[in-house]
């Protein structure tokens, strides 16, 4: 007897092809039927659980915020201190650099399609957002290690700029730049950026 596919790993399935079809085609590639071709599934799969468009669109969004989240978590999680293992780069930049190449860079290029939308879509937008404080509190306790005498409203500060970078350059990831070209530099500039955020000149 054949057994029927779990609804929730099918979504996700579905979402991780959409994910890959936004990379290659844009937004505007992007349709249910492509998704069934592309996942070997039969047509009408994706509009059976996804009915809209825009429903598939937003469970994209919050696929992609959720594989960020968990990269994210793992990824601070693992992060020394200073001083520590200064020999090694910190579990952020490492984090990063990846989203240049491979698979994450596909997600890289997805995400910022789904950005351009979200621009003009605010249920879109949500759904990209969903897990925007847990990353403002990741990158805030990664702010926090580089202190040698911790801050915590200054790192929230410091964070939100460090968080502004951080996207930048994954968008020049998408792009095609490569000016940064290993963790240990991208560090280097993250420390930069924090030790330049004082008291005195924090953002009001």
């Amino acid at each position: 007897m054949r057994r029927k596919p779990n609804p929730d790993q099918r979504r996700r399935a579905l979402c991780d092809t959409a994910i890959r079809l936004l990379a290659s085609d844009g937004v505007k590639g992007l349709s249910h039927l492509k998704v069934d071709r592309k996942a070997g599934v039969a047509d009408g799969t994706t509009s059976f659980y996804f009915r809209t468009r825009s429903a598939l669109l937003q469970a994209v969004a919050i696929r992609v915020s959720e594989l960020d989240l968990k990269d994210l978590t793992a990824a601070t999680r693992t992060q020394a201190p200073p001083g520590l293992a200064a020999h090694e780069p910190s579990g952020l930049a490492t984090l990063v650099m990846r989203t240049a190449t491979g698979a994450r860079l596909i997600r890289t290029k997805a995400r910022h399609e789904l950005a351009l939308q979200a621009a003009r879509d605010p249920l879109l937008d949500k759904a990209l957002r969903s897990h925007d404080d847990r990353f403002r509190t990741l990158i805030t306790d990664a702010v926090l290690r580089l202190q040698d005498k911790p801050d915590p409203a200054l790192a929230e500060r410091q964070a939100y700029v460090v968080m502004m970078f951080i996207s930048g350059l994954m968008q020049a990831f998408t792009n095609g730049d490569r000016s940064i070209s290993s963790a240990e530099e991208l560090d280097a500039i993250i420390s930069g950026i924090v030790a330049g955020i004082s008291p005195s000149t924090a953002l009001r």
